[in-house]
């Protein structure tokens, strides 16, 4: 492809750093069911799946505090850190029954990996969902094998926007930023790579707070991953 020749010089990049919320998989159903089951447990209102669609990307702690100020009708800043982690440790046991289980591949995600692979460029989820449910939900949707390196939200001091997940998932894969291509859904991941110093592709269909990922100004915007590879 053009864009891969232009920024990498070569018909591959050395590696290639995937988001995986909304850029791999489709996990807002999974994020949702657990969301409204703690809410239904705490007597609040229910946020629903397209509501928790435009909250996913920050980590889970960021999206129990959005939806708590949405169900309880006040500001972020008026909700308690205490409440917050409450109800976070109530979050994260209903996710852990719910991860894997509505979630769902994104058309042409199967087949640009297979390509990658057969050419042995080493790959890498970059998230800042919390590492523990990674290898659940990419065993679960069998891709898990693709990866070499699995950087998760707990995993570096920062989260994306901030640079260093990213220069971490480098770091292992030991091959310098400027040879990776970074491939996300949101302005996070656009930031997160551009402050790395590394080429970046979002795709269309991601969540990104319901904002089109081209007001991001990433590299490349893509319909599907697979339009990376195809010849």
């Amino acid at each position: 492809m053009d864009f891969i020749k232009r920024y990498f010089g070569a018909d591959f990049p050395r590696a290639v750093l995937f988001d995986l919320d909304g850029t791999l998989v489709d996990s807002a159903p999974d994020l949702a069911v657990a969301m409204d089951t703690v809410l239904t447990r705490l007597a609040l209102p229910v946020v629903g799946e397209e509501r928790v669609r435009g909250w996913v990307g920050n980590g889970a702690k960021k999206l129990v505090h959005r939806a708590l100020a949405f169900a309880v009708g006040q500001a972020e800043h008026q909700i308690s850190d205490h409440r917050v982690d409450s109800t976070l440790a109530l979050f994260l046991e209903e996710y852990r029954q719910t991860n894997g289980c509505y979630s769902h591949l994104y058309p042409g995600v199967v087949d640009a990996l297979k390509v990658w692979r057969s050419h042995r460029v080493p790959m890498a989820v970059v998230t800042n969902k919390l590492v523990e449910f990674v290898p659940t939900l990419l065993s679960g949707l069998d891709i898990d094998h693709y990866f070499v390196a699995l950087v998760g939200g707990a995993c570096t001091s920062q989260k994306k926007p901030s640079a260093l997940p990213l220069l971490h998932a480098c770091e292992v894969l030991n091959v310098p930023p400027e040879t990776c291509l970074m491939i996300g859904d949101s302005c996070n991941d656009v930031q997160a790579a551009r402050a790395a110093k590394m080429p970046v592709a979002a795709v269309n269909y991601g969540y990104n707070h319901g904002e089109p990922i081209a007001g991001s100004h990433p590299d490349i915007v893509v319909g599907s991953i697979f339009d990376l590879v195809r010849r």
